[in-house]
């Protein structure tokens, strides 16, 4: 396993979260979905902060 650092920004108006949950919109786990996409790998995001629905992110670290 590694570690990779990735520092990213969003707009976060149609998504409830940060954190994935179940049947909602969330930014984790559209992340996590693009990741597999192109690498063909299952990950998993450990984000060192998140955000509340309809929140931007400026430079967010996960």
């Amino acid at each position: 396993m590694r570690n990779i650092k990735l520092t990213i920004e969003y707009d976060g108006k149609d998504f409830n979260g940060w954190q994935k949950q179940k049947d909602k919109l969330n930014i984790q786990g559209e992340i996590e979905s693009a990741i597999n996409r192109i690498t063909g790998e299952t990950v998993e995001l450990n984000a060192s902060g998140r955000t509340d629905a309809g929140v931007h992110a400026l430079r967010a670290s996960c």
